[in-house]
């Protein structure tokens, strides 16, 4: 914790950020998004997530590229390889809480190539989603007391916006 004047927020010691990533998964059978879901203990619950890491967190690594960090927590993580990543900007999720920000990628051309799970240390399940189920999926998983990160809300508003035209209106 730390206080400027009379505001508390949270902050990582080392100023560290994060690499989260949005992996679609495409084939013949549609488009399916690839979550995490992981016990958080600050939240003392399974949480729902899209997958995500440190970067640079590893020893000798603080020149770590986003990029280079999405990588590898997609693989550690899902089991699932990305033939290109994009770096699509660095975002904040809760500003007037945390300082900590987050560099958003997208991966695709996605090849599955072990089981995922995370490291020894991490309990991660993955979930392969059909974008078109994915609302009555989060809510099924939110009824059962998981919690869901808020960035899975940009995947949601983003089936919205197709589903109903706000961009074409």
């Amino acid at each position: 914790m730390k206080q400027r004047g009379r505001w508390e927020y949270a902050s990582r010691s080392r100023g560290i950020r994060a690499a989260a990533i949005i992996a679609i998964d495409t084939s013949e059978e549609g488009a399916h998004v690839i979550l995490v879901e992981q016990y958080r203990v600050p939240l003392g619950r399974r949480c729902l997530e899209i997958p995500a890491g440190l970067v640079g967190d590893d020893d000798g690594a603080s020149d770590e590229s986003a990029i280079t960090a999405a990588h590898r927590e997609l693989e550690e993580e899902t089991g699932y390889k990305a033939a290109n990543i994009t770096d699509l900007g660095m975002f904040f999720s809760s500003p007037g809480m945390v300082s900590e920000g987050f560099s958003l990628l997208r991966a695709e051309g996605l090849t599955k190539v072990g089981e995922g799970g995370g490291t020894d240390s991490e309990d991660i399940t993955v979930h392969r989603v059909a974008l078109k189920h994915l609302a009555q999926f989060v809510e099924a998983k939110r009824t059962a007391g998981v919690g869901i990160d808020v960035r899975i809300a940009m995947l949601l508003m983003t089936q919205k916006i197709g589903e109903n035209g706000w961009l074409d209106g």
